[in-house]
């Protein structure tokens, strides 16, 4: 197991191969071996890459380079793979789970049953703040997790207002740990890394990239037992994890605003679509409340 947890984060850390393209070597070939054994041609005809996808794949697996920068990896982060026992059993049942995480931090975090992601739009009303202190504070003195995506505007408003309180709180990043974006948020990072964690699915020397965060958004919606939506655009990127956390079968919590801002337009569609309308703490603990007792009852049976 050991070699293919190796063979698998070497794979991953190419940058060059695709999470479809490794799901696709693990189906034929779980161990992954064959790969370092082919020639571009057989990888070409045995995996139905493009020839010129082939080349460089077999260039960076012999790559001295990239396997001195493996090393440095696996000993500067902690990393958690698919094939670990120890794989966040709530990641594993979604779509296209993340074959690979880079982690700085608490990763025990990731077993926790109370998280709930936090998301909402990167330029805020006034009101943003208000709600948020008025949901999010007793959930986090009640030792909820809260998980974002360590963006502008309410993304960084959740992941400080739980440091705060000195509890816990996970970032998804869209990028690699050595560019942190947005760069105001460094501190932000360190801090999070330090008391919490961050995860990213993108090794270390990736930069962010605009496909990125949409992609990132099901690993922050993945891992909570529910997703609330502060604020967001009728059209934004919030809508689209709103999507991804349905498409899981996550829980959606929505805040209500005054009609005249247009940053609650979406939350008010979300409600009007059958998001739970929130405007209490207490909404969210009674809604788990009930899927616990709703997963001990089919326990029981």
């Amino acid at each position: 197991m050991k070699n293919i947890r190796y063979r698998l984060i070497h794979v991953h850390l190419t940058n060059i191969a695709s999470r479809k393209m490794i799901y696709r070597f693990m189906l034929k070939d779980p161990t992954l071996a064959s790969l370092y054994e082919m020639t571009p041609t057989e990888l070409n005809l045995h995996f139905s890459l493009r020839i010129d996808t082939a080349n460089k794949l077999h260039a960076r697996l012999k790559d001295p380079e990239l396997k001195k920068r493996f090393i440095d990896v696996i000993k500067q982060y902690k990393i958690i793979t698919i094939v670990d026992e120890d794989y966040p059993s709530m990641l594993r049942k979604i779509k296209d789970a993340p074959l690979v995480l880079y982690a700085c931090g608490d990763i025990s975090l990731l077993k926790q049953s109370k998280i709930l992601s936090v998301i909402g739009s990167r330029k805020p009303s006034n009101e943003a703040i208000p709600k948020m202190e008025h949901i999010l504070r007793p959930l986090v003195r009640d030792e909820w997790v809260i998980a974002s995506g360590m963006a502008k505007g309410i993304d960084g408003y959740a992941h400080q207002l739980t440091l705060d309180h000195h509890q816990k709180t996970i970032a998804v990043l869209g990028g690699g740990f050595e560019y942190i974006y947005p760069k105001e948020h460094i501190t932000l990072f360190n801090e999070i890394r330090r008391s919490g964690l961050v995860i990213s699915e993108y090794p270390p020397f990736v930069r962010p990239a605009k496909h990125h965060f949409p992609e990132r958004n099901r690993i922050i919606s993945g891992i909570s037992f529910g997703t609330l939506v502060i604020e967001a655009m009728e059209r934004s990127g919030t809508m689209i994890t709103v999507e991804q956390a349905l498409d899981q079968g996550r829980e959606v919590f929505a805040v209500p605003g005054s009609p005249l801002i247009p940053q609650t337009k979406g939350c008010h569609l979300l409600i009007q679509e059958g998001a739970k309308l929130t405007q209490h703490a207490s909404d969210i603990q009674e809604e788990w409340l009930s899927q616990q007792q709703l997963d001990n009852y089919k326990v029981v049976r």
